[in-house]
């Protein structure tokens, strides 16, 4: 459900390079009027009208049942589609970015609901899917300054096996389908758990080698700084000054502000710190001393599918 995140399209006249890499320039000049948006805008509008159409004459009509099966198989089929177009021809927009976890999340998150609603889905497996999904994408905000956490094939395989069982359970089956569909939603369950926990691993990890990189740089301006305060001719630097623009190099480092530089004299009865210009890396006596970046968030959210 959640991947790279779908829809865009549309332009201002260039034509789109077909398995192109996305861009800023794409963004920008990606329309909000099209045929991806349109699509994920559809999925949207098929939430409503599925949930009216499964609860329609009590819920338990065949015929009704048949025509809100329908509705779910063409919003999941639109997922696919809106998804492929976008990353195809470098079609994305703020739009696009949005809309389309809020549309995967919603007809799954609608269909869960609705048929516990009905008793033809326990209560304890709609919670389980849903608790791990709010949980993730909350966790991708939590560590989306460091990195992002890129799709897995099991959350692919999760995705089709949620909205397969999902379907099944939406169609009133009897006999051995109806048994089938019960262990098909297992899988899709133990899916669920197993990549949701892979998910949390993994943001713990890049979480980590992203503080640590940022401390490694810090320490080794701070180093640089305790250098050359000792050398000839660099001035006296205190050690509240080394610390204060060792600090501020940490924030220069993620690229939220402007590098340090620490420049005296001989005769200086103190530190002197004055701001370089932004990503110049620390100036020391007069001699560059390149910072290294940390680990940054990249563009786009990892959708996953």
């Amino acid at each position: 459900m959640t991947g790279v995140p779908a829809s865009a399209a549309g332009g201002s006249g260039a034509k789109p390079v077909r398995g192109g890499k996305l861009g800023a320039a794409a963004v920008n000049q990606a329309s909000l009027w099209n045929i991806a948006n349109i699509l994920t805008m559809v999925r949207l509008l098929l939430v409503p009208g599925f949930v009216l159409l499964l609860f329609h004459n009590g819920g338990y009509d065949p015929a009704w049942r048949s025509f809100a099966w329908a509705a779910f198989a063409i919003a999941m089929i639109t997922d696919l589609f809106d998804g492929h177009l976008a990353r195809t021809y470098n079609l994305v927009t703020d739009f696009g970015k949005i809309a389309d976890p809020i549309a995967d999340k919603a007809i799954m998150g609608a269909a869960l609901i609705s048929l516990s609603v009905l008793g033809d889905l326990p209560w304890w497996i709609t919670g389980v899917i849903l608790a791990r999904e709010l949980g993730i994408t909350l966790m991708r905000f939590w560590v989306i300054r460091h990195a992002v956490i890129p799709a897995s094939r099991g959350g692919k395989l999760k995705t089709l096996a949620q909205g397969t069982a999902a379907g099944m359970y939406v169609l009133m089956l009897t006999g051995p389908l109806a048994t089938l569909r019960f262990w098909v939603m297992m899988v899709a369950v133990v899916l669920t758990v197993v990549t949701g926990l892979d998910y949390v691993r993994q943001a713990i990890v890049l979480r980590r080698r992203s503080l640590a990189a940022e401390r490694a740089a810090v320490g080794r301006t701070a180093e640089a700084l305790q250098e050359a305060a000792g050398s000839p001719g660099a001035g006296v630097v205190s050690g509240a000054g080394v610390a204060g623009a060792a600090g501020a190099v940490a924030d220069g480092a993620g690229g939220s502000g402007p590098a340090v530089g620490v420049a005296g004299g001989a005769n200086d009865s103190g530190s002197a710190v004055a701001g370089g210009p932004a990503g110049s890396g620390s100036v020391v006596g007069g001699d560059a001393v390149p910072v290294e970046p940390v680990v940054g968030a990249r563009d786009g959210a990892e959708a996953e599918r």
